[in-house]
């Protein structure tokens, strides 16, 4: 976390259910790419060395405006959770 500087947060209600982004902190990036996530955010995420990661991005045309990182089980559960209904529907359709 930024020491001694206030935490931009933006929160609004989505589906019912109150969401909030924030800036955690600020980092840098090394000449190989690489970056590391501060002790403190790890463990609030519940990060552990070798858990594998699911890069999402959005943008807008070619450029990439937001980089997201999201467990891979929690990501393949919210794919399920998404995808689940809507192919018990064209399973259904399809009999």
């Amino acid at each position: 976390m930024v020491k001694g500087k206030k935490i931009m947060e933006c929160c609004q209600t989505i589906g019912g259910n109150l969401g909030c982004c924030k800036v955690e902190s600020l980092i840098s990036i090394d000449e190989r790419g690489q970056m590391v996530l501060p002790k403190e955010l790890r463990k609030k995420a519940g990060i552990k060395a070798g858990d594998k990661m699911a890069v999402v991005t959005w943008g807008k045309g070619e450029k990439i405006s937001c980089i997201s990182l999201i467990k891979s089980d929690d990501f393949a559960g919210m794919v399920k959770d998404l995808l689940g209904p809507m192919m018990k529907e064209m399973v259904a359709t399809q009999k």
